[in-house]
Parts: structure tokens; C-alpha cells; sequence
């Protein structure tokens, strides 16, 4: 056995004659142990706030979504829907037709953004399970659902059949406008349904069937701003990416869900790495204490010490003693404190509801325990601890060994 670690083991476990070193040792020990634990159950948190916000933010967000290369809509050929029916990593896809619009019911004008879905568009999201009040639309209705948000701002109620939505849209064109009716294109409407997502999309989208905002557009027939996709599970997504892309040709762009969403994640990316510095911060902070700890220990052992140099040992040796300590006080408090971080967020997720943090009275916080989390923590702590282990052993030096 390497004789510098065996003697490492043994300062590691025994007790220094000198009550305060034992002292700055078990602080030390215990710094390491409750940094890598707090590291560990902040990181599951953020992870569980990153899933909790995204499974609202998803629910209408298709596998993936072909959206027009320039302009407002393209037009989707025969041929091409041919070829879409014939990629097997498909399981369903909608035709859409997005546009900015006017919606006013009662003396009140609202802007959002009409969205026009065909028959599938259920099959593809799970739409139905945010519809609150009412029910979904049927098609070629004059039926639309609208956001919670927008429902509060105009006070539209559902199937308020004595009073209909009126949606407006500026007619394309050039030249002067002679009148207000030759500017705009409008439809009367019924709210049937409710939807609640999140604030953005429920202060934003009015939902509807495509053949209705085809008529509010005055599209042509296959006429469409985008289509979304919904993958057959297990479906290879960059083979799937390929063969769409591959059928509708150069005029669409293709984009996954994590694009639809890219503002969202990169800030939760960025709020999930600040708080990993902030608190890697910490640990280095606590490593000093081990730092402190280990000179402390090369003060207290220097007649031992200059027994082993007289006795062969090289100064390399000797450092090594000292370099061994604190790697495995970092180490093993690193892997104490994880288990201690992993025992706390398995009772968050299974444990008793009074041992539960709770942001609402009935929400307890989300939590997700992942492999990478544990894996960045006990790499984190293992890093610092042998750079703290270093600094500190190189202290040892000739003159201290010789001189005692």
C-alpha cells in the first residue's frame, strides 16, 4: 500500500491532541459535506422549476413545425402532402394559419393572434387539456376558443350567443384607404371555449378552424403559414427533420420544440448555471476551511513529520500525506453530503406531505432528481477539494521537515 496514503487514512480518522484542530477539522468536514448537499438540492430544484415551467409552456407546442421561409404562407401541394403520408417517423400533422388580428366584443378591441387549426391539430396537442370552461370548437363553425387572458380583458364569457365576436383583419393591398369597411376583413364569432396555458399564449392566442381564418384571409385553398408534427415515439427526430424537409423543399424552415421555445429555455439555462457559480462560490469559500484544517494538521505533526524525512521519506512523500488528506475529506464529504441532498429531495417527491416544502398550500416545490446533477456536484466538490488539498500541502517545505 502507498505508504503516503496509509498514513493520510490514519490523520484522517484519529484525533490531533490539540482540541482545536479537531475543531477546524470537523468544521471543515462538515463545510464540504453541507455545500455539496445544498449544491445537490438546488440543482434538483432548478431542474424541477425547468420541468414544472415547461410542461405548460409544451402542451401546445407540436414534436416539430415547418414554418414558412419568407413571407406570411405558403402553398402545400398535393404531391407534397403525399410525400408527408408517406414518412413512417409521422404519426400526425395539422395545417395552420397564424395572423395578428382585432378581436372586439362589446365596445372592447383586444390585439392577439388568431390561429386556424384543421381536424388533426387534436391529435398533434394536447389542446384539450387546458380548455377550463366550455369545450373545444367544432370544425367549418364559426366556433373560436379563446386565452384566459384575453377572455378577462374583452369579458367574454362562453357561448354568450346574445352578443358574437367580431375579428378584424387589414385587408392587403396598396394605395389610399377610402373607408374604414374597405380596410378590413372581419368575421362574427362564438367563444365556446376557454384555455389556460400560461400568461403569454393565454393573453395571445384565439383558436379557430383553419376554414374560418381561410375565409378571414381570403387564403387560397392549401394555403398555410406552417404545419405541425407529432413523431412517432421513438421516431428518430433528425431523420424525421430530414424527410420533411426533403418533401416540402426550401420554401419551409423546420424547427423542434426546443427552438419554438428558445428565449424560454436559454433563460432558464442561464438562471440554472448562475445559481451552480453562485453556489460553487460557496464551496470554494468552505474549501479554505480545509485548507486552514490541513496547515493546521502540518503544524501539529511537524515532529513527526521530520521523523519521516530523517527516517527516507522525501519531501514529495511527506506532501503527499497532506495532498491524500484533503482529497478524501473532500471526497467522501462530497459523497455524504450528496446522499444527504439525495435523501431530502426523495422526501420532497415521495415523502410525507408535513416534510414537503410547499410553494402553495397544495403545490408542493418541484423537484427532479437527475444522473447529471449528481455526476456535476461530485465532480465539482472532488475538483475544488484536490486544488484546496494542493495549496495547502505545497506549505510543507524543507526547512519545516529539517528544522524541528
Amino acid at each position: 500500500m502507498n505508504v503516503s496514503l496509509y498514513i493520510a487514512k490514519r490523520y484522517l480518522h484519529s484525533k490531533s491532541s490539540n482540541n482545536a484542530i479537531n475543531f477546524i477539522t470537523i468544521i471543515a468536514a462538515v463545510g464540504v459535506i453541507l455545500g455539496a448537499a445544498s449544491l445537490f438540492i438546488v440543482l434538483s430544484g432548478f431542474a424541477g422549476l425547468k420541468d414544472f415551467t415547461l410542461q405548460f409552456s409544451t402542451i401546445v407546442d407540436p414534436d416539430l413545425k415547418a414554418e414558412t421561409a419568407s413571407g406570411k404562407s405558403f402553398i402545400l401541394t398535393d404531391e407534397e402532402v403525399s410525400k408527408l403520408n408517406d414518412i413512417n417517423a409521422i404519426a400526425s400533422y395539422s395545417k395552420i394559419i397564424e395572423e395578428r388580428v382585432i378581436v372586439a366584443f362589446d365596445e372592447k378591441n383586444y390585439l392577439a393572434t388568431i390561429k386556424g387549426v384543421d381536424e388533426n391539430f387534436q391529435r398533434v396537442n394536447a389542446i384539450d387539456s387546458v380548455v377550463v370552461q366550455g369545450e373545444w370548437f367544432e370544425q367549418d363553425s364559426n366556433q373560436i376558443v379563446v386565452g384566459w387572458g384575453i377572455s378577462s380583458n374583452l369579458s367574454l364569457g362562453v357561448l354568450d350567443y346574445a352578443k358574437s365576436v367580431n375579428i378584424y383583419v387589414p385587408k392587403p393591398g396598396k394605395g389610399q384607404i377610402t373607408s374604414i369597411k374597405n380596410a378590413y376583413s372581419s368575421i362574427n364569432a362564438i367563444n365556446v371555449g376557454i384555455f389556460d396555458i400560461n400568461e403569454t399564449m393565454n393573453d395571445t392566442y384565439v383558436y379557430a378552424p383553419i376554414s374560418l381564418v381561410e375565409y378571414l384571409l381570403s387564403y387560397k385553398p392549401n394555403q398555410i403559414s406552417a404545419i405541425e408534427f407529432k413523431l412517432k415515439d421513438g421516431a428518430d427526430r433528425t431523420d424525421a427533420i430530414a424527410n420533411i424537409q426533403s418533401a416540402l423543399g426550401d420554401k419551409v424552415v423546420m424547427k423542434t420544440r426546443e427552438q419554438l421555445n428558445d428565449k424560454l429555455y436559454k433563460m432558464l439555462n442561464t438562471e440554472n448555471l448562475a445559481v451552480y457559480l453562485i453556489f460553487t462560490l460557496v464551496l470554494i469559500i468552505a474549501l479554505f476551511n480545509v485548507i486552514g484544517s490541513i496547515i493546521m494538521m502540518i503544524l501539529d505533526k511537524k515532529k513527526t513529520l521530520s521523523t519521516l524525512f530523517n527516517m527516507g521519506a522525501t519531501l514529495a512523500d511527506i506532501r503527499r500525506i497532506f495532498f491524500f488528506q484533503g482529497s478524501l475529506m473532500s471526497v467522501i464529504g462530497g459523497i455524504i453530503g450528496i446522499l444527504i441532498g439525495l435523501l431530502l429531495t426523495v422526501n420532497q417527491l415521495y415523502g410525507p406531505d408535513f416534510l414537503k416544502v410547499y410553494i402553495t398550500p397544495s403545490l408542493p416545490y418541484p423537484i427532479t432528481i437527475k444522473a447529471i446533477n449528481l455526476f456535476v456536484v461530485f465532480i465539482t466538490i472532488s475538483v475544488l477539494g484536490i486544488i484546496a488539498s494542493k495549496i495547502a500541502s505545497v506549505r510543507i517545505t524543507k526547512a519545516l521537515v529539517e528544522n524541528y
